[in-house]
């Protein structure tokens, strides 16, 4: 079986990032473990912090469930035409101590959705340096950018639109094929 961690930007309680990674759960293939992480509870980085109490225990936690999983999805808002600093937090904690070898060759892939027209575009572009750095393996395979997501999510944050759970399905099946071949 193939075993895909994904995390979701947000921690908003009706986000449609954390909508869309819960409907990738829904529609990953049989041969498909996705399982999403969460972010909460990962406090500011502070180089302070980590000297005197180590890796707090959520950072402990995302890290383990990258190092047992074959691939990373990362379901990214896009706020100020880039990544969200709640985000990009959580990564910059999850490659400290040993962290950093779990993103060396690791498969990821990027979705996203926006309430703006252009999805996030902007924001999964800007993952690009943050990946390479990581020597991460960015699959470009697919791309699922979901724009106008007021129009495809109801009012709790789940996908609704059955057509966009179509290209979400389509997405993880191609991701999950990509990392059969690796």
């Amino acid at each position: 079986m193939t075993h895909i961690m994904g995390l979701s930007g947000s921690l908003r309680r009706a986000s449609f990032n954390s909508g869309l990674l819960r409907a990738a759960v829904q529609v990953a293939p049989d041969s498909v473990k996705l399982s999403p992480g969460s972010i909460r509870g990962v406090p500011l980085y502070d180089a302070d912090l980590e000297t005197e109490q180590g890796l707090p225990l959520p950072v402990q936690d995302l890290q383990q469930g990258l190092a047992a999983a074959d691939g990373l999805l990362l379901v990214t808002p896009e706020y100020n035409n880039g990544v969200p600093g709640v985000f990009k937090n959580v990564i910059d904690w999850m490659s400290r101590g040993d962290g950093l070898a779990l993103f060396d060759g690791k498969p990821v892939a990027v979705v996203g959705a926006s309430p703006g027209g252009f999805g996030t575009v902007m924001a999964q572009a800007h993952w690009l340096p943050v990946l390479r750095t990581l020597k991460a393996d960015l699959w470009t395979g697919g791309r699922m950018l979901v724009s106008r997501a007021a129009t495809v999510f109801d009012d709790d944050g789940n996908l609704t639109d059955e057509k966009t759970r179509e290209m979400l399905a389509e997405f993880i099946a191609g991701f999950a094929k990509h990392l059969n071949r690796n």
